[in-house]
């Protein structure tokens, strides 16, 4: 596959060019692992909090399933506590964005709002977003009954009703799951059947308390400080009905942040960063973790694990670098 990695702006520009020996772009879990693995590892990083500093996880109420917090943590305060360890090694965390980059030669390039910067090693920890209904509602009482995570937040919702949105594999799954806790899980499909996988349709189909609305779409999700209802239209019918509840999980994809990598970066379909197990993209000395790379889990721990190791990885590529360049240097003073 070929990349085009040569397309930088090469307008005029007044910003300033700073060199850096890692750059890390996000402050999610798997950036600001990164970044204390790094600045431990005495390469001073510059982290790019993005357009969402914290990523996903500073949305979420409690965090109750990351270790070492055995009564919970907010998602905020989470976040908090790992900038903080990665700021007392050396760490800085920039508010900016980055815009645009060059992989096709070594510092690589990118530039952000307000400057560019040259960058031995790179980590992409830009995230994933979940997609939206993009309905009344819906932003508003996210973190009050609206949620995108069930392994995340399924807890809070014990012996309550609770809709799930969506047909797909990661929707029945999360909808199986949250049967752990909830008196009752509806599944609510804008089908007449589902795209789940068959093993799942029928551990679904068969689990008394997953029950189904079909053709069905919300138009409307109601509350003030917690969920009480959803607007629903039939899409065969047009009809609309109001229906109680106590919380929506919205299953109907992710969107991984990477537009500005496409035709630089090897991807998989939908737009996944391709890593190897060593969090290696295709571009040597880039570096992909977190939900960026991570279709499967999409979970606070193990985008954590995948930063840290993306930065033991970039530690080890500079190494390797640094080496190559002194056996270079000692072959052109001898030749």
């Amino acid at each position: 596959m070929n990349f085009n990695l040569t397309n930088f702006s090469t307008a005029a520009t007044n910003q300033d060019e700073t060199h850096v020996k890692v750059l890390i772009l996000g402050t999610g879990p798997a950036g600001l692992s990164a970044a204390l693995y790094a600045a431990r590892a005495e390469l001073e990083p510059v982290v790019l909090a993005g357009m969402e500093h914290g990523g996903q996880v500073s949305l979420t109420y409690a965090v109750e399933n990351y270790p070492g917090f055995p009564e919970g943590v907010g998602g905020t305060k989470l976040v908090e506590l790992f900038q903080k360890q990665a700021e007392r090694f050396g760490a800085t965390l920039e508010y900016d964005t980055a815009t645009e980059v060059d992989l096709s030669n070594r510092p690589f390039r990118v530039r952000t709002y307000n400057k560019i910067y040259l960058a031995d090693t790179l980590i992409i920890s830009t995230g994933a977003t979940p997609r939206h209904l993009d309905i009344p509602g819906e932003k508003e009482l996210t973190g009050r009954g609206v949620s995108y995570c069930a392994t995340c937040d399924g807890w809070f919702f014990k012996d309550k009703d609770v809709f799930v949105v969506g047909g797909g594999d990661s929707a029945v799954e999360e909808g199986l799951f949250l049967t752990r806790f909830a008196r009752s899980v509806t599944i609510v499909h804008r089908r007449d059947e589902l795209r789940a996988g068959a093993v799942l349709q029928k551990r679904a189909m068969e689990n008394p308390k997953i029950h189904f609305l079909w053709n069905m779409v919300l138009t409307k999700i109601n509350g003030t400080e917690a969920v009480k209802s959803v607007q629903a239209r039939n899409i065969q019918t047009g009809e609309e009905s109001q229906l109680p509840i106590d919380g929506v999980f919205i299953f109907i994809g992710h969107t991984p942040n990477t537009e500005i990598f496409d035709g630089k970066l090897e991807m998989e379909e939908g737009g996944y960063l391709v890593t190897d197990k060593l969090m290696r993209t295709s571009v040597p000395g880039v570096f992909a973790a977190g939900e960026a790379a991570d279709p499967h889990y999409r979970q606070v721990v193990t985008s954590a694990g995948m930063g840290a190791a993306a930065a033991i990885q970039a530690n080890h590529f500079l190494d390797e670098v640094a080496e190559e360049e002194v056996k270079d240097e000692l072959e052109a003073a001898h030749s």
